[in-house]
């Protein structure tokens, strides 16, 4: 990782002209889907629902760093875990850029004046029936953080140059739905950053910094 930047100005360069091919048919070739593309093509043909959230970077010069959630566990689906702020896309919906920015309002109270959207990564096909398309974001100083209590019990910010250095990308599995499950996991304090997290991040790091 030497030599590299981490500022936002230097995600946001990355993010318009990342490599890897197009976004919309790259989703095979990264992330934790590439681990596990067999069950990921079955997931392909099931009737998924249409999510989004953002993958949002706070502008705080030469370290960025990235805002995460920990759900409450109290939800149904995905509970107790480390997550993007984000949610399904409404039919009021005219992106999956609105619908990301909305659900990080709704989710956390962030003011969609300071969001910049910046790019997309591929799409993520979780098998909890959900199609994410991960909005990339550039997040101004400034801004405050306002849980919703019923959906987010905390959040917390990691250094971008942490997130993007393969070092501290672990692999692990388990038997989930009656077969092996690869994944990522991304220990950071006393914070286990793994599932669609880890996987969308993953991805990030394979298109913008590897």
């Amino acid at each position: 990782m030497n030599g590299f930047e981490f500022s936002a100005a230097d995600f946001r360069r990355r993010a318009l002209n990342q490599a890897g091919g197009p976004v919309d048919q790259a989703w095979r070739d990264h992330g934790d889907h590439v681990l596990n593309l067999a069950s990921v093509i079955e997931i392909e043909s099931l009737k998924l629902k249409d999510a989004a959230v953002l993958v949002p970077i706070i502008d705080d010069g030469d370290e960025a760093r990235l805002i995460l959630t920990k759900r409450t566990t109290k939800l149904r689906k995905h509970a107790g875990q480390i997550a993007f702020p984000g949610g399904g896309i409404d039919e009021t919906d005219v992106s999956p850029e609105e619908a990301a920015i909305r659900e990080a309002h709704e989710e956390i109270g962030l003011d969609p004046a300071y969001v910049e959207t910046v790019g997309r990564l591929p799409q993520y096909l979780a098998g909890t029936g959900f199609r994410i398309v991960p909005v990339l974001a550039v997040v101004q100083p400034g801004f405050t953080i306002t849980p919703n209590p019923a959906e987010v019990d905390s959040v917390f910010e990691v250094p971008l140059s942490f997130l993007m250095d393969p070092r501290n990308h672990r692999q692990d599995s388990r038997v989930w739905q009656g077969a092996v499950r690869h994944f990522y996991v991304m220990p950071y304090g006393e914070r286990q950053i793994w599932g669609i997290t880890a996987g969308i991040i993953r991805t990030l790091y394979e298109r913008l910094y590897a």
